[in-house]
């Protein structure tokens, strides 16, 4: 039991000494840029999806 106790102490002395957290400005750009990214990705998958669809169908359409 004391180890744990032993890690619980560490864990906490790192997270308040050791871990250089971001500030909330650089934070914010960090999640404008994630959710900017997320975005770009979305519409690209969707115009991969639109484009396989639509060609996919074009061909099962002309075999009928």
């Amino acid at each position: 039991m004391n180890d744990f106790f032993l890690y619980v102490k560490e864990s906490y002395n790192e997270l308040v000494h050791n871990v250089t957290w971001p500030t909330w400005g650089e934070l914010l750009a960090n999640s404008r840029l994630v959710i900017i990214a997320s975005i770009i990705f979305a519409l690209v998958v969707f115009v991969l999806d639109f484009i396989s669809k639509n060609a996919l169908t074009t061909i099962y359409n002309i075999g009928s």
